[in-house]
């Protein structure tokens, strides 16, 4: 069970190591036999840090010294291979604490993107929680299943990745009113909020994850209109970091703004009606030219391209072979040659 497989102990091969290296410079790397890492600074040899413990100091060829340390999962999912866009830490910790993820929660996510959100979802759950995640396109899946693999080192038996629609999947996919909680990371979320007010429980929690402010208008009036949810509730994350080195104290000159709006709502129980809120008159209405301008065409959608995309794919199914090498050394099991990574045919599917 990945259960068991903790990120600690020695470096082996397989593993994922985060350098700081001169001028605080980061290299992520996956330990292999007869592997190198070249920078103008001289040549690290992979071999120096295996068996080593997190934490150590080691020296390249040019004499710079450099920090070694198994990346943290904000680490991983910054610097991973991305088919599609990732959600970022701080939007994912909101996530998790405004959806409330609990333990055993059986949490359903559409789009699954790079996997990123996954990786902080099946945290959240445990083991004993269930993850199922749909995504429309099936190279995206492919990156976001080797991400998670690299990650955790073994695919999860608690993660389910479907490729298709959720609107069409959901119903074979879940009993009605079984799900805990929902996730929405895509362009139009509101054309999924009858399916998923199907699968919710009575008080399950729909979070709507999205970037323009069009977007926002449109789900959180649909979630209105179905008469199901309670009011929905919007925010944002802003974070900002502090310089902080003896008495210079201040702001960084850089913060991570905008990325995208959380919107939440939870599930009535079958038949209940919302108490009338008295409000204030306000400029609610719209027609349909404002409509027009919510459409997935009009808020617009960047795709990446295909070579790239199979690039990625690449690049990420290499990186959960050799975690699969690194787990099978850490349990004491056969292990495979570095050499014979999988790649095209080879490597795994969804």
């Amino acid at each position: 069970m990945i259960d068991d497989l903790r990120p600690s102990g020695p470096f082996r091969f397989g593993d994922r190591v985060q350098l700081t290296g001169p001028k605080a410079r980061l290299h992520t790397i996956t330990l292999r036999e007869l592997g190198e890492m070249h920078t103008h600074h001289g040549v690290l040899r992979h071999e120096d840090l295996v068996g080593l413990p997190d934490g150590s100091i080691v020296t390249g060829s040019g004499g710079h010294e450099y920090l070694a340390l198994r990346p943290l999962l904000r680490d991983f999912v910054m610097s991973m291979p991305r088919g599609a866009a990732i959600v970022y830490p701080k939007d994912a910790a909101q996530i998790l604490a405004q959806a409330d993820v609990f333990p055993g929660a059986v949490v359903v996510e559409a789009g699954v993107g790079s996997g990123a959100l996954s990786l902080w979802l099946l945290r959240a759950i445990g083991a004993e929680g269930r993850l199922i995640s749909f995504e429309r396109r099936e190279e995206f899946a492919e990156v976001a299943v080797a991400n998670v693999e690299t990650f955790l080192g073994a695919p999860p038996a608690n993660w389910t990745v479907q490729v298709g629609d959720l609107v069409e999947e959901l119903p074979g996919a879940v009993t009605a009113a079984s799900v805990d909680r929902v996730v929405l990371d895509m362009l139009a979320p509101w054309e999924c909020i009858d399916a998923v007010a199907d699968a919710l429980t009575p008080g399950g929690v729909v979070l709507c994850y999205v970037a323009t402010a069009t977007q926002l208008s449109r789900v959180a009036e649909y979630i209105r209109g179905t008469g199901l949810f309670t009011d929905p509730d919007a925010s944002e994350t802003m974070v900002r970091g502090w310089h902080v080195e003896g008495l210079a104290v201040r702001p960084d000159h850089r913060m991570v703004a905008h990325t995208g709006f959380l919107l939440t709502a939870r599930r009535l129980a079958p038949g209940a009606v919302l108490p009338e809120q008295k409000r204030r008159a306000s400029k609610s209405s719209y027609g349909d030219e404002d409509v027009e301008l919510w459409t997935p065409g009009a808020v617009g959608d960047r795709d990446i391209t295909d070579k790239n995309l199979r690039k990625r794919v690449r690049e990420a199914q290499r990186a959960a072979a050799g975690a699969r090498l690194a787990s099978a050394s850490a349990a004491g099991g056969d292990e495979d040659e570095p050499d014979n990574l999988p790649e095209g045919d080879d490597a795994p599917r969804v």
